[in-house]
């Protein structure tokens, strides 16, 4: 039978649900995801660190956990090696799961990794609240209460990036991953369009390396708190090799370029979220997990927006005018959510391409 727990925000609301997963206390940020499926990948997926997510669809945990597999030495299912969410809120947990290939149940996962889970909570009225008053700092507690704690105060990039050098394939392009937290998804799209892929850590000079195209990588909390990447990332803009940044890395690069970001009221987190290639009535539906955002009215002349939010208006990318550099606020890997704009990873490399060939 499951205890009592409660969720309780900086406004004072306590709901009192039941708990599955690691009967615990945690803080965090609460923040809402109206994606129907795929919560292994948000689970893992690093941009969620420090992050209460609360889940709107209503019933989550039927299909289970799958088994781990891999391929090329990474994760072949999940976004990354671990959970990193701080607590998981849900209307309806089904204790009974049934999928061809679950391994285990969602309880049972989360309890693996020591993190709290509440049901039995109204996640409507929940998403109402959040919608209103923009992203909360909050808690679950369990038998032992716990101070609330912004994460987004924190260097999470630095908490979620990996310590050393790490490289992929064999390609005919020689591609450096600077890995902010990067989801799985966007390496093995790689590797499935044959490059060599250097991955290294948010801090790492890459500058060092001879190679014929940059990518950034999507991660967690304020962009601001990457000065380092920033400076690499700065020296790079000066060259003329192709740039493909997302999510953070589309914020990352409007930092560097000399724009500024912002944080969202309460973020873009769903697999359903409309973007319009700018200038055009070319419309995609994209999936997306981000709370910042970059503010176009302060980037330098030579920049333009690539994508709009058509649900807010908000950047959902940039490019530069003359230069093969580009970004999007969305993930193109998905992993989950649509894949519809996966055809930007094949765009990329055709700049690759040119910049090879030109040299």
């Amino acid at each position: 039978m499951s205890k009592t727990v409660k969720l309780v925000l900086e406004d004072g609301t306590e709901i009192q649900g039941q708990s599955f997963g690691a009967f615990t206390s945690a803080a965090g940020e609460v923040v809402f995801s109206t994606a129907m499926t795929g919560y292994p990948e948000n689970l893992t997926d690093p941009s969620f660190a420090g992050q209460i997510l609360v889940l709107t669809y209503p019933m989550v945990g039927n299909y289970g956990v799958p088994g781990e597999e891999l391929y090329e030495s990474i994760s072949k299912i999940f976004e990354s090696d671990k959970i990193h969410i701080a607590g998981l809120v849900v209307n309806y947990y089904s204790e009974e799961h049934s999928h061809w290939n679950a391994a285990k149940s969602l309880g049972d996962w989360l309890a693996e990794y020591n993190i709290p889970g509440i049901f039995g909570v109204d996640t409507r009225m929940l998403t109402k609240k959040l919608r209103e008053k923009g992203a909360m700092l909050g808690k679950i507690v369990a038998e032992q209460d716990v101070p609330l704690h912004d994460p987004n105060l924190e260097n999470l990039v630095a908490q979620v990036s990996p310590q050393g050098v790490q490289h992929y394939g064999t390609g005919q392009h020689k591609i450096v991953l600077v890995d902010c937290g990067t989801k799985t998804n966007i390496i093995r799209c790689f590797l499935e369009r044959d490059v060599e892929l250097i991955r290294v850590p948010w801090d790492y000079d890459f500058t060092q390396f001879d190679y014929d195209g940059l990518f950034l990588s999507n991660g967690p909390g304020d962009p601001k708190m990457c000065e380092a990447t920033i400076g690499h990332l700065q020296t790079a803009l000066g060259q003329d090799k192709p740039i493909f940044g997302i999510c953070l890395g589309s914020q990352l690069m409007g930092l560097a370029a000399g724009g500024d970001t912002f944080k969202l009221k309460y973020g873009h987190r769903s697999h359903n979220q409309p973007v319009k290639l700018t200038g055009t009535q070319h419309c995609y539906i994209t999936s997306q997990n981000h709370g910042f955002a970059v503010d176009t009215a302060t980037l330098p002349a030579e920049w333009d927006m690539l994508f709009e939010n058509l649900n807010d208006g908000t950047c959902e990318g940039i490019k530069h005018k003359t230069k093969p550099f580009f970004s999007t606020q969305f993930h193109p890997e998905a992993a989950g959510g649509p894949q519809d704009t996966e055809f930007l990873f094949d765009q990329f490399l055709d700049e690759v391409e040119k910049y090879k060939a030109g040299k």
